[in-house]
């Protein structure tokens, strides 16, 4: 439930705002409510809306508007996604449904939508191969232990490698070059057994595809760059939760694309998309950059 509630108030204030918006100057007086002691007209309703959510609710609409130029959703996945979501929760689907202030499906199918908007977006241009499933369903079944040193640029991976091969011990080049300081001070070890979902793609995939005491070359993820060592791998004692492969493929193959996923995309298409805000008080509230890239 918790991931319905954020969207929750997005799409309802959407609705209203946008109808307010759409109402001429004069009728923004017309009374929305009234009580004993006072009403509440349009134009007060409408700029709370603003005050509160605006940011939000705006930012979603334009949201819309660029990518469904790029990119379409049929009805039908969008539909295959409901009947995902009815199953899940069962009989008390039209409950949740009520509870979060969704008056019908209809509504919150535009949520649905408007997210696989995003992912389309986010994913474009990767592709996942029948082989890359099949091996990461089979990863599924196993789990690693592994150490690991990270460092800024390929050529100080390259430095750590050559050190590597040259006799000198992984814990103590870890100790010394690992910008990962939780690791480092433990020889780079990265704690107990871990799997698939667990560690960013690429570190992932490396890791699966080593033998015991191996070392990788650089691998690249979105930290730096490293270089791992596999101490252990064995059998998952349970497996009980990992369906046939035949009904996980379409699933593996949606998990694999978003985990390649890049926000970046639709970064670049909102660049272009000339996008101006008219409301003055939201100018400087609505960013379409990467929220982890002010950070950086």
């Amino acid at each position: 439930m918790r991931k319905v509630i954020p969207v929750l108030v997005s799409i309802i204030a959407m609705l209203t705002l946008a109808a307010c918006n759409n109402s001429s100057a004069s009728s923004n007086s017309k009374v929305v409510a009234s009580t004993k002691n006072g009403e509440v007209n349009k134009e007060e309703f409408y700029n709370k809306l603003v005050s509160e959510h605006g940011d939000k609710v705006l930012k979603d609409m334009v949201y819309e508007e660029v990518l469904s130029e790029k990119f379409s959703v049929s009805d039908k996945k969008v539909q295959t996604k409901l009947d995902k979501m009815k199953e899940q929760y069962g009989d008390k689907f039209q409950s949740v449904l009520k509870q979060n202030g969704f008056a019908d499906e209809a509504q919150f199918k535009e949520v649905i939508r408007s997210s696989m908007l995003k992912q389309k977006a986010a994913t474009q241009g990767v592709s996942v191969k029948d082989e890359e499933i099949k091996q990461y369903y089979e990863n599924m079944k196993k789990e690693f232990k592994a150490s690991h040193i990270l460092v800024k640029d390929k050529k100080t991976a390259d430095e750590v490698l050559k050190k590597l091969e040259n006799g000198e011990e992984f814990a103590k080049l870890a100790k010394e070059y690992s910008t990962d300081k939780k690791s480092a001070n433990n020889g780079g070890k990265l704690g107990g057994y871990t799997s698939t979902g667990k560690m960013v793609l690429p570190f992932e995939k490396a890791a699966y595809n080593l033998k015991v005491g191996e070392v990788s070359d650089p691998v690249k993820t979105k930290h730096g760059y490293h270089v791992i060592k596999v101490t252990d791998k064995r059998d998952k004692e349970d497996t009980s939760s990992i369906g046939k492969f035949k009904d996980m493929k379409d699933q593996l193959r949606q998990e694999l694309l978003n985990r390649q996923a890049n926000p970046d995309n639709i970064t670049e298409i909102m660049k272009n998309a000339g996008v101006e805000i008219k409301i003055e008080e939201l100018k400087d509230q609505i960013s379409f950059e990467p929220k982890s890239s002010a950070s950086k």
